[in-house]
């Protein structure tokens, strides 16, 4: 059974809604070990002085904000502590607002929402978010940090997505417009129907698998059974093609699937 990581209280005007935040993601990265390789024992990191090469040990080390080439402002550990934020369990919503409002590169990470103590104020919610057809923005401080998030719903319960701040996206306009020639009718053409052909009515997500994840536990799994794996050779580098030709062979293919 997930383990709730945090409680907190939503506050919509008079009303209070206690809940449970359950994590919606979980980390699968592969996480290796540093090792001696010779004594294979593990070994730690420390913060060397890069003048000297002398270990500086934790008391010494200080904070400083980089502003520009060689120009650094120091910083006390006092003084940020009391920058940070008022530790509080209110989530306290701002506005509630049509999803297609809120464009998909705001999304950041998924929580779940379970009731705590008492389920019907939380049921209600769920289901007025529901009927409106409306997601909430709201702000609230967990374990020290500040987050804005959008409350929607999840096959009936609540989930909170933590919302990107505006100076971490990256807008489309700056990027620059790709140069090159028109396309001709033959090559939108079979564009086209390639899109066709790999069109399905549905899509099941749960197909798609970490597949570098899955050969690393392979070969740690044949490691410890004392074998040796052989993973197949990157293929080589096809010679270049006209796009109508990489279109028509990549069409073919994919009818051929498909039959």
């Amino acid at each position: 059974m997930a383990r709730a990581i945090w409680k907190g209280v939503l506050r919509l005007g008079r009303i209070s809604v206690p809940v449970k935040f359950y994590s919606a993601v979980r980390d699968r990265t592969i996480h290796l070990r540093l090792l001696d390789r010779k004594r294979h024992e593990p070994v730690g990191q420390k913060m060397v002085d890069p003048g000297t090469g002398r270990v500086v040990p934790g008391e010494e080390i200080g904070r400083a904000y980089p502003l520009g080439d060689r120009q650094l402002v120091l910083l006390d550990p006092e003084e940020l502590e009391k920058l940070e934020p008022a530790p509080s369990r209110e989530v306290r919503f701002t506005r509630f607002l049509k999803p297609a409002q809120i464009r998909q590169q705001w999304y950041e990470r998924p929580y779940y929402l379970g009731p705590d103590d008492s389920e019907e104020p939380y049921f209600a919610l769920a289901a007025a978010l529901r009927l409106e057809e409306k997601v909430g923005v709201a702000r609230w401080v967990m374990r020290g940090q500040e987050y804005v998030g959008a409350l929607r719903l999840e096959q009936g319960y609540l989930m909170m997505i933590t919302l990107r701040h505006r100076g971490e996206l990256i807008p489309a306009t700056s990027l620059e417009a790709p140069p090159g020639r028109a396309l001709e009718p033959r090559e939108l053409e079979i564009a086209r129907q390639l899109i066709a052909a790999m069109e399905v009515p549905d899509l099941d997500l749960t197909a798609f698998h970490d597949e570098y994840r899955e050969r690393v536990l392979e070969l740690v799994h044949a490691r410890e059974r004392g074998k040796v794996i052989h993973f197949p050779r990157a293929p080589r580098r096809a010679r270049e093609r006209s796009l109508v030709e990489m279109l028509e062979k990549s069409l073919s293919s994919t009818e051929r699937k498909s039959a």
